[in-house]
């Protein structure tokens, strides 16, 4: 009867999923720079490109915590560095 189906009258439940992890992303790690209501009503460009900007710095951040941590522990040869148990803890 209706050919047209549902998505044409809203939004399909997979899009309204990524719509609404997307807004609690930019909310949550936002660090409460945004709430709800502005990021939903943002142009959909503008909280697509908050949203990339968002997930590279994170991403970027993690790499370089992850090469800090890392460059402390292994040696050259590939060896991981045992931590050095020998000195006393001060009483």
């Amino acid at each position: 009867m209706f050919l047209l189906g549902l998505h044409f009258f809203g939004l399909t439940q997979e899009y309204r999923a990524k719509l609404f992890k997307e807004i609690h992303e930019i909310v949550f790690h936002g660090k409460g720079g945004y709430c709800f209501d502005t990021v939903y009503n943002f142009p959909i460009w503008l909280r697509k490109f908050t949203f990339r900007t968002m997930l590279d710095w994170y991403t970027k951040e993690n790499k370089e915590k992850q090469a800090q941590s890392g460059q402390q522990s292994i040696l050259q040869d590939g060896k991981i560095k045992a931590p050095d148990y020998s000195t006393k803890a001060s009483r």
